[in-house]
């Protein structure tokens, strides 16, 4: 019997599950929707493998969280699905559901080019629906960074594949340089030299054209997600993207959104220790429950 549902998968291995200690994860290269091999990681939480409460087996108990929620995490610009921090988060959320992780185009083993946000949401796309295939009740989109960005504009632009949003040190519009990190950014993504130093120094393989078109802001998406529980996550020492960022994305979003300004935070999936991201998975097991 396969373990393989439906997304565009290229091929597949599998290696110890280090992380949960549980079941070997399955890894996959997804072909997205414009041909580029995403490298997939999926892994069943720590709580698949509690024993029932009636005395049944533990495999009739994964049998049964198999239903429940899976996390498809995105990670930020010039991560991938192997560094430390990604793992980090990866074992945060298992305490809560089954795990997907994967590298945008670009970055880590995938292929193609990071355009650092915009063809990213087809990247998302096929992990999301592979993470779905799976048989799991929900399926939940935890984007950082420009992964934040991502995970916005993949809910609004493919309305009912996502059970809820979480988007953490998102920003709001594009182009903004207001802060020396983000001009550095800019100048890494914009001149040949600094994709230089993104692919030789941060191991990130930058595409060379400006956008044409110009992809849905942030924000714009934030307003096109409802019904779908979105909460935005912020630090309020991110020396990125100040808080008019997060606020403008939660306000954006209405009544469907919730805003946590987190006090003496930075930027992102380093910043985010493991009581916050408790706290995520309890918000998201409180909201699509």
């Amino acid at each position: 019997m396969s373990n393989r549902p439906a997304g565009h998968a290229a091929r597949s291995t599998v290696r110890p599950n280090s992380e949960t200690g549980g079941r070997a994860p399955i890894r996959t290269f997804l072909r997205t929707d414009d041909g580029i091999p995403i490298d997939s990681v999926y892994e069943l939480g720590a709580a698949v493998y509690e024993m029932p409460s009636d005395g049944g087996s533990a495999t009739e108990s994964a049998g049964r969280d198999a239903t429940d929620t899976v996390f498809v995490v995105a990670h930020g610009f010039t991560g991938d699905a192997e560094r430390p921090h990604v793992r980090r988060i990866a074992r945060a959320l298992a305490a809560y559901g089954a795990v997907v992780t994967f590298s945008f185009r670009g970055h880590g083993a995938s292929g193609g080019r990071s355009t650092v946000g915009d063809k990213e949401v087809l990247d998302l796309a096929a992990a999301v629906a592979w993470a779905r295939g799976f048989g799991h009740a929900r399926v939940v989109s935890v984007g950082f960074s420009m992964g934040g960005s991502v995970v916005l504009r993949h809910a609004a632009l493919h309305p009912g594949t996502v059970d809820a949003v979480v988007s953490v040190s998102a920003p709001a519009r594009w182009y903004y340089r207001g802060t020396a990190p983000m001009r550095r950014l800019h100048w890494l993504v914009t001149r040949p030299t600094g994709r230089l130093v993104g692919r030789y120094g941060f191991h990130t393989r930058i595409h060379h054209r400006d956008w044409s078109p110009v992809p849905l802001s942030p924000v714009e998406a934030a307003g096109r997600i409802a019904p779908v529980p979105l909460l935005v996550v912020h630090g309020d020492s991110d020396a990125y993207f100040p808080l008019d960022h997060p606020r403008m994305l939660a306000e954006a979003a209405g009544d469907h959104g919730e805003l946590w300004l987190e006090p003496g935070m930075g930027h992102a999936e380093h910043a985010a220790d493991d009581a916050l991201l408790a706290r995520i998975g309890e918000w998201v097991r409180a909201r699509t429950h």
